[in-house]
């Protein structure tokens, strides 16, 4: 027990190690699987699960199962203090049309216990503990072990879930001296920390409801709010959006990155950062291979870009790559498309905004 808790108290500091004390406390109550999971009025939950729930885990809380869900609601009206068997709680028709448990059931799992802990960041940290159905309920002796865990899992959930607010708030702030107004999104949109060049940009970046974000502009909205969704969808996305100059400020691009693994926890359980980059002149020419990444063109199109990017007429970029000024007039739609832009000195000046995102720092 003692090493369980020492394990503990060590995962309020390395996120990573959840999974050793869901692993341990599991095995201490004899239980088939265990997740621990942080919600919020703003958004979906977020947590980790042992590996042989993993799947299941993702589906409940990348979707709206969770919502409806009459063991999430009764767990977080309850707001247990101690761990509490949840279908104490239900009617057997609850229980029977829960579509978490249908899932659950549908996997081997039946009974669940469960506990809840009230955290000052406005999150409920809940510690669940599953039964395979042939094991039956928990006895009272597994209850008991896991109750003496309690306020040690309450402690390091409360350290954990105020070092993701801090290491969201650092992060910007890094960004801040590298002069890049930045913000970290949740998954659902809502503004977890920015940093003050970001709060100067109000006129073309605005608060909206339920803690989210828009751009001032109809056209760079309506991408910036699809590509915000697509992050949600698409754990490969990445996007960047053209704003033109609004409100005294001058034109810039929204560049969103996913936020995975090692980076989500980093960023404090943030799923998304989001960086604006303005349009300087006098920047270096983008490179292909970030073209690429940037806006998913293709090496011809990237090339072609990037030709057009350092000064290349685009009869001249077709003649470089053998091909006919009507391919690349072809090409050149492509890219506009993919980037947004509709005329090719707008096209030019975007490109070469990407220049902050890997200029080598100054001697």
């Amino acid at each position: 027990m003692t090493d369980l808790v020492e394990l503990i108290y060590e995962a309020a500091f390395v996120p990573e190690r959840w999974q050793f004390v869901l692993q341990k406390a599991s095995s201490l109550s004899r239980a088939a699987s265990a997740q621990v999971f942080f919600f919020s009025e703003n958004g979906p939950p977020h947590g980790m699960s042992l590996e042989n729930l993993r799947s299941l885990f993702d589906k409940f809380i990348k979707g709206d199962m969770w919502r409806f869900s009459d063991s999430v609601q009764k767990t977080c009206a309850l707001q247990p203090a101690s761990f509490v068997p949840v279908d104490d709680y239900m009617s057997a028709e609850a229980i029977e049309r829960d579509p978490a448990r249908v899932m659950l059931r549908e996997f081997g799992i039946g009974a669940h216990l469960c506990s809840a802990i009230a955290m000052p960041t406005g999150e409920l940290a809940t510690f669940v503990f599953q039964k395979w159905l042939k094991d039956g309920a928990f006895a009272q002796e597994e209850i008991d072990r896991l109750d003496a865990l309690r306020p040690h899992l309450a402690r390091a959930s409360l350290v954990s879930g105020r070092l993701r607010m801090e290491r969201a708030e650092a992060t910007t702030s890094a960004l801040e001296l590298m002069g890049l107004p930045a913000v970290v999104l949740s998954a659902s949109g809502r503004v977890m920390a920015s940093n003050s060049y970001l709060t100067r940009m109000d006129a073309a970046l605005l608060p909206v409801a339920h803690g989210g974000l828009a751009i001032a502009d109809r056209d760079a909205n309506r991408l910036f709010q699809d590509a915000v969704t697509r992050m949600q969808q698409d754990e490969t996305a990445i996007g960047s959006i053209p704003v033109p100059a609004i409100g005294g400020n001058a034109a810039f691009v929204v560049h969103l990155l996913p936020l995975r693994r090692a980076a989500h926890d980093m960023f404090g359980g943030a799923d998304t950062l989001v960086i604006a980059t303005p349009i300087t002149p006098n920047a270096l020419v983008p490179s292909a291979s970030l073209l690429n990444a940037l806006f998913d063109l293709t090496p011809t199109e990237a090339w072609v870009a990037t030709d057009l990017a350092s000064g290349l007429t685009l009869a001249e970029s077709a003649r470089k790559h053998g091909v006919t000024t009507k391919s690349a007039r072809t090409y050149l739609e492509r890219i506009f498309r993919k980037t947004g832009t509709r005329q090719q000195s707008q096209l030019v000046a975007m490109l070469k905004t990407v220049q902050p995102l890997i200029s080598p720092p100054p001697d």
